[in-house]
């Protein structure tokens, strides 16, 4: 019993227009999102003549800006606050490690003070972050 409709085909074509809209949506909060997830601390950081070491994303780093503020990763903190936020951050690990950047402009005295302070606040290893020399001696490396 042919009518001689066309009907009797499943119809086989997919509509992509939802699939579409929904993946523009997420490219535009994946775009506005982007810029928000690069975030660092600008620090203006002396030269070194030693080779330059990669810091794991994992490890704790201190910042000291120009102005003698000091940053625990991006938190805040004061040189009286960062023994107990330290010892929070570390708790009962073993292997305590934490990198250290200054600016150049900060006084020595004051990055040596934090050091001490970092260590009595139970850190066994401690790195210095600097920037690779473009010159050593009057030499180009």
């Amino acid at each position: 019993m042919n009518t001689g409709s066309n009907n009797d085909h499943p119809l086989s074509e997919i509509n992509v227009t939802p699939f579409v809209d929904v993946m523009l949506v997420l490219l535009v909060i994946f775009m506005v999102t982007a810029p928000l997830l690069q975030f660092g601390v600008e620090v203006d950081l002396p030269d070194s003549t030693r080779q330059t070491l990669d810091v794991p994303k994992e490890q704790i780093v201190l910042t000291i800006q120009k102005d003698n503020t000091i940053l625990l990763d991006t938190y805040l903190t004061s040189l009286e606050q960062l023994p107990e936020k330290l010892k929070a951050v570390y708790g009962n690990q073993t292997n305590r490690e934490i990198f250290v950047q200054a600016d150049r402009e900060v006084p020595y005295g004051f990055v040596a003070k934090t050091m001490g302070v970092i260590k009595d606040a139970g850190v066994d290893q401690l790195g210095l972050i600097t920037e690779a020399p473009e010159q050593e001696y009057g030499r180009d490396l």
